[in-house]
């Protein structure tokens, strides 16, 4: 499969994650993140979580140092908007937004899919769009009893190393979240495998995520 680098690592010098609940992040591109922390060494990354109590707050900052190693300049912000009404929260969630992007200039975000059933993650993909128009983004996917599984354009490979350090991570940091019987392993591994299947990966796991524009540079000679 023909693949294409982000910019070349100089041009990547912040990164903005954008997550409406705790462990969206690390659900939807822990993998991606793990591969970042390894590559882009000099970035800045900020993420933010829009929703979660003290508790799940507490578990999204360990798994965030345990992706990042505490070797990256990172910064975590857990806001506290009322989690499942995002759409009446949206006037408020849109200020912060405003204020956000006083904050950080990135040169990459990674936010929820466009298509997403989940109301908040929908918001949350509406209003990164509707704040940050000329940047370059991509949507990443949060598998849900929904079965909004689409149909991506953006594939990061993982190795097989990458994935289960993913797994672990989520296992260990998210213990309010292990009675659920969708937060297996085996879920993310599954959507892991599928996605690897559709863009060769060279050991079968990928994350996919949606690019609704890119810009293409071609070099001169």
């Amino acid at each position: 499969m023909i693949g294409f680098e982000l910019a070349g690592r100089q041009d990547i010098r912040s990164v903005l994650l954008l997550g409406a609940h705790c462990d969206d992040l690390e659900i939807g591109c822990g993998g991606t993140l793990l591969r970042m922390a390894a590559s882009l060494p000099d970035a800045e990354f900020s993420w933010v979580t829009l929703s979660g109590e003290p508790d799940r707050a507490a578990e999204t900052r360990a798994a965030a140092q345990r992706l990042f190693a505490g070797a990256h300049r990172l910064t975590v912000d857990c806001q506290a908007f009322r989690g499942s009404y995002f759409p009446q929260e949206a006037a408020r969630i849109k200020d912060f937004f405003e204020t956000l992007k006083t904050r950080v200039q990135p040169d990459l975000i990674l936010t929820h899919h466009g298509g997403d059933a989940h109301q908040d993650h929908r918001i949350t993909s509406e209003l990164t769009w509707n704040t940050f128009r000329n940047h370059m983004i991509l949507e990443y996917e949060v598998p849900k009893y929904d079965g909004d599984i689409g149909r991506p354009n953006v594939f990061v490979p993982l190795s097989a190393a990458q994935l289960a350090e993913k797994n672990r991570i989520l296992l260990e940091c998210f213990p309010s979240q292990r009675g659920r019987s969708w937060f297996t392993a085996e879920t993310f591994a599954a959507l892991a495998r599928l996605r690897g299947i559709e863009c060769n990966a060279p050991e079968g796991y990928a994350e996919a995520f949606h690019a609704r524009k890119l810009v293409m540079e071609i070099p001169r000679r």
